[in-house]
């Protein structure tokens, strides 16, 4: 596979077989994801793997979280307050397009709720891993993440697996550091579902739309 059928073939899967993924192959993952670039050479990124009965109990724990109600402090914004146009209409319109692929209807609030939840089970994905970061970076050091996070996801690509990026982990950010047993100087930036897709489920036949090449780049003598 080459770069750029990777990069075609990876997208955010939200419902995983139950296959294990081989501990070998995240290792080599990791391993080759740390080439990615870092501003001076910083390599921000501290990572936590779980699969089997850890990460069994670390869902668990978080569904009485969730049951109980209560809402942690988030350490950022996984968006910005104010979401102006056109970012908001994106995310509008991936909202919309992936509920109509599963037949959701937009008034149907329970059902979508329902949905959302899946989020915290990883959509059933049988390893996932925690992406944390020194509470004194910037946002340089963010961009970084960014970048060992798409390497892993096109690396995985690579080995045959699927990928589910997710931030919404810093909802519970103050339970999962616990689990992780990160120092105080360290925060959580996200989460990460990893396995095989279900080609079974419509919602992976989400294709998101992106927008055109003239929309986004302007070019200066090239």
């Amino acid at each position: 596979m080459n770069v750029a059928d990777a990069v075609e073939r990876r997208s955010s899967i939200r419902d995983f077989l139950p296959n294990p993924v081989p501990g070998e192959v995240i290792r080599r993952v990791l391993a080759r994801a740390s080439r990615a670039p870092s501003g001076g050479n910083l390599q921000p990124w501290h990572i936590d793997v779980f699969a089997g009965e850890p990460l069994a109990e670390l869902k668990a724990l978080v569904q009485q979280r969730m049951a109980s109600g209560e809402r942690e402090p988030m350490d950022y914004d996984v968006y910005p307050k104010e979401l102006v146009s056109p970012y908001r209409d994106y995310r509008f319109q991936v909202g919309e397009d992936m509920y109509a692929t599963m037949g959701i209807a937009r008034e149907d609030k329970p059902v979508r709720l329902r949905w959302f939840a899946r989020n915290y089970e990883f959509f059933g994905a049988p390893m996932a891993l925690f992406c944390s970061v020194d509470r004194r970076m910037g946002p340089p050091q963010w961009s970084d993440l960014g970048m060992f996070l798409q390497t892993v996801m096109l690396l995985l690509q690579e080995e045959g697996y699927d990928s589910c990026a997710q931030e919404c982990w810093a909802t519970y950010a103050q339970t999962i550091g616990r689990v992780l047993a990160l120092p105080p100087e360290r925060m959580l930036f996200c989460g990460m579902a990893i396995g095989l897709r279900n080609p079974a489920h419509p919602v992976n036949a989400l294709r998101t739309r992106r927008a055109a090449l003239d929309e986004f780049a302007r070019f200066h003598g090239a």
